[in-house]
């Protein structure tokens, strides 16, 4: 019996083998029906959206954003009192941030308010409901919503607001006095350390773009245009995705599709893209460096010092702004890895002209390159790696920083409003080394490093290093500041005087930049 059956699984084996069957098969599967998702136009797409609805919109300032189902949402005036769960809302003029310009939209669920004026605007007017979330945070509840997984506890945000509650929501309309604070979270101890439990977030319709799609909704993304796209695809009971390129079924290879057809309710070929950047930013020569003002030139000198703390082989992160300008000044000795939260790892410096690409910039939405070997993909994933301590470091800038260590660099209260970011989540990695940059004073001569943060913290005792236009300290744990280097031009009473706070000064301290 068994040499029986051994020589029937020999005889299918050379069956299948043949040519002209596999031929057969592949044409068989090939003609198979199957039922369209395709949609005719965005018009089209987005009926049944409705007033009051929430709407998960995909894209990472203005890259990857869908902004053709976006423009059909601004011309249909009677969808109104939106929930809209986004990184950030585009610009004042464009993405998002037209919806926001029609007043359409009741609350925003955000990280980053950034440089959108009427954003900034219309939540401290009171016009607005803003819940701000740190970046990883709301990247993540949007991945378990997805996943069906209804809440999970992150070290992120533990010992600030976001913990103890109180970000404003929603302020009085034309006044300081907040009507709507964000809650206090749950809290729980894991192996010594505390965690903050977050919620998932899912939405009734999820608007995603995508490079390509065919007509069963399978989808792929072109570099950093992933982003947000990616989880919200799988959070959405409704999700439209519009793409560039409509392809037939079967030439997207089952490896290469990043997003399944089964997340996939609507599908359409967007009318027109203009793919705007956000910041288009080139590679600077060192004669346009010359020219360049006198605080960027303060900026560079302290970047340029920054750049000595890689070492060779690390992955690092580097924060918006000053930061991502050390991205030019690596030793050209030594790797490397630089990874933006947005989606990059092996990131390399600004673009020339020529290779300025609208779905590769950095977390500033600023326009870059990737270096060969680098990698894409999307917002979920990219904080899967700073939470898992991937990272050996992480530069950002500040606006704040105690003499413990604790950072500020988030919002001024009624006044300047940002958001969080990614910051929160790089702070919080435990084992990843947090490296400061900043000017040493604020523009009316006031201390920036002092003995307590008087604003709203980032982290808590998450400081390692911080890197002035004036000098270099080094937080010691449980002791406090130790002067470790000066900038030329400086000496040790200079520095007493512009500092907030008492420090150490180390037996070596000398000019070194």
């Amino acid at each position: 019996m068994l040499a029986i059956k051994r020589q029937a699984m020999a005889s299918a084996t050379q069956i299948l083998l043949r040519p002209h069957f596999l031929v057969t098969l592949t044409t068989a599967a090939s003609a198979r029906a199957y039922h369209s998702k395709l949609c005719k136009s965005s018009d089209e797409a987005i009926k049944g959206i409705k007033s009051g609805d929430k709407l998960l919109i995909g894209g990472f300032g203005l890259c990857g954003i869908p902004e053709n189902l976006l423009k059909a949402i601004a011309r249909r005036k009677d969808i109104q009192q939106l929930t809209a769960v986004s990184n950030n809302a585009g610009t004042a003029d464009y993405g998002l941030g037209t919806l926001l310009q029609s007043r359409q939209i009741k609350r925003m669920m955000s990280s980053y308010v950034g440089e959108n004026k009427e954003f900034a605007r219309q939540y401290l007017g009171g016009e607005l409901e803003v819940e701000l979330i740190p970046q990883g945070t709301i990247a993540e509840r949007i991945r378990c919503g997805g996943a069906g997984i209804p809440g999970f506890y992150t070290l992120t945000g533990v010992g600030t607001q976001v913990e103890t509650g109180g970000i404003p929501i929603k302020y009085v309309k034309g006044s300081s006095n907040v009507e709507i604070a964000s809650e206090p979270r749950e809290s729980k101890i894991f192996n010594g350390r505390k965690y903050i439990m977050e919620e998932g977030i899912t939405g009734d319709y999820a608007l995603v773009k995508a490079w390509k799609g065919d007509e069963l909704g399978n989808l792929v993304f072109k570099y950093a245009a992933n982003n947000f796209n990616g989880p919200m695809a799988t959070a959405g009971k409704i999700t439209i995705a519009e793409v560039e390129e409509i392809v037939p079924v079967g030439e997207l290879k089952p490896d290469e599709i990043h997003i399944q057809g089964i997340h996939v309710h609507r599908i359409l070929k967007g009318e027109k893209y203009e793919k705007r950047i956000e910041k288009l930013t080139l590679r600077r020569s060192d004669s346009e460096e010359q020219q360049l003002s006198p605080a960027m030139k303060q900026r560079i000198h302290i970047i340029k010092r920054a750049a000595r703390e890689f070492k060779n082989g690390m992955y690092v992160n580097l924060g918006i702004g000053m930061p991502v300008l050390a991205s030019n000044y690596i030793d050209p000795e030594i790797t490397v890895h630089l990874q933006s939260e947005n989606g990059i790892l092996g990131m390399g410096p600004f673009p020339t002209a020529d290779e300025v690409d609208a779905d590769l910039v950095n977390a500033g939405k600023e326009s870059v390159t990737v270096l060969p070997g680098g990698t894409c993909f999307s917002s979920d994933i990219s904080f899967g790696m700073i939470r898992g301590n991937r990272l050996d470091m992480t530069i950002l800038g500040g606006m704040q920083v105690s003499q413990r260590g604790d950072l500020s660099n988030w919002v001024v209260p009624g006044k300047i409003i940002k958001g969080m970011g990614g910051a929160m989540d790089l702070v919080a990695a435990p084992n990843s080394r947090v490296v400061v940059t900043m000017t040493h004073n604020a523009k009316d001569g006031s201390p920036k490093i002092l003995k307590e943060n008087t604003l709203p913290l980032t982290g808590t005792k998450c400081v390692d290093r911080i890197i002035t236009d004036k000098c270099v300290f080094d937080v010691i744990p449980g002791k406090g500041l130790l002067l470790r280097e000066l900038s030329y031009g400086n000496t040790v009473e200079k520095i007493k005087a512009a500092t907030g706070c008492g420090f150490e000064i180390a037996s070596d301290v000398a000019e070194t930049y």
